[in-house]
C-alpha cells in the first residue's frame, strides 16, 4: 500500500475481532509513528498499550463512574460550541449515521449506549492511550496530533484497524490511576487497535470531506 492509498482508505473503525495483535506489529506500528516531525524534535509523545484482562478491567471501571453518572473530567476540555459552518458538518454526519443505521444519534439514550461502546474499546483486543508531560505548552497538542495519525496509518498499513478516541480520556484521573501514570501528564487521546471486522455494519459507515476547493486559496 503506497502513502496515498495509506491516507486515503483510512478510516475508523467501530468493531474489532476478538484476536490480538502480536507485539512485534503493535511495536512495529509505534517504531514507524515515532519518527513524526515535531517542533524542534521535542517528540512530546508517550504511550500506554493495555490489552487482556488489564484493558477489561479498565472499561468495567470506566462504565462504572460513568453509569454513576460522575461528570467527564478531561485534561483537555470538550468543546462546547463551534462555528456555525463548521457545526453543520457535525449536524450533517449525525443525520447521515441516523439514516444509515436508522438510529436516532440525539437520543440520550443512544449517546449512552455510544459511550459504552466507547468505554469497551468497540470489542478490540488493544487500546492505547497518549499522554505527554502537562507542564508542555498547548503547541505540543499539535505534534501528537502529528504522531497520532502517523500511528493511524502505520497500523493501516499493516490491515489494522484504529478509531480516535476523545470519550476515553473523559475520565482522565481514573484512566492515570489504573495505569500507574502521574497526575504530572496529560491525558490526550484514546485509540483502540485490532484486526477491523469488515463484515459489520458498524464498519459499513465512512464521513465524508469537503471539496479541496473549499479548504484550499490560491493566491498568485
Amino acid at each position: 500500500m503506497d502513502a496515498l492509498e495509506c491516507i486515503k482508505t483510512r478510516m475508523s473503525i467501530r468493531k474489532f475481532k476478538p484476536e490480538p495483535v502480536s507485539k512485534e506489529i503493535l511495536m512495529s506500528v509505534f517504531d514507524t509513528a515515532r519518527w513524526s516531525p515535531s517542533y524542534k524534535n521535542t517528540q512530546p509523545w508517550e504511550a500506554v498499550i493495555v490489552s487482556g484482562s488489564k484493558k477489561d478491567e479498565l472499561s468495567k471501571h470506566l462504565i462504572e463512574v460513568f453509569e454513576r453518572g460522575e461528570k467527564p473530567r478531561p485534561d483537555i476540555p470538550e468543546p462546547q460550541s463551534w462555528p456555525s459552518h463548521i457545526d453543520i458538518r457535525i449536524k450533517e454526519l449525525f443525520k447521515k449515521r441516523s439514516e444509515r443505521f436508522g438510529i436516532d444519534f440525539s437520543d440520550p439514550e443512544v449517546g449512552k449506549r455510544s459511550k459504552i461502546a466507547n468505554f469497551r474499546f468497540y470489542g478490540a483486543p488493544h487500546g492505547i492511550f497518549l499522554f505527554q508531560d502537562a507542564s508542555l505548552p498547548l503547541w505540543s497538542l499539535f505534534d501528537i496530533g502529528l504522531f497520532t495519525q502517523s500511528l493511524m496509518l502505520a497500523a493501516h498499513s499493516y490491515g489494522l484497524g484504529t478509531v480516535p478516541q476523545a470519550f476515553l480520556t473523559d475520565y482522565s484521573d481514573v484512566v492515570k490511576k489504573f495505569l500507574g501514570i502521574p497526575e504530572s501528564k496529560r491525558l490526550v487521546l484514546g485509540i483502540s487497535i485490532g484486526y477491523p471486522d469488515v463484515e459489520d455494519k458498524a464498519n459499513s459507515f465512512r464521513t465524508d470531506r469537503v471539496d479541496v476547493n473549499e479548504i484550499v486559496k490560491w493566491i498568485q
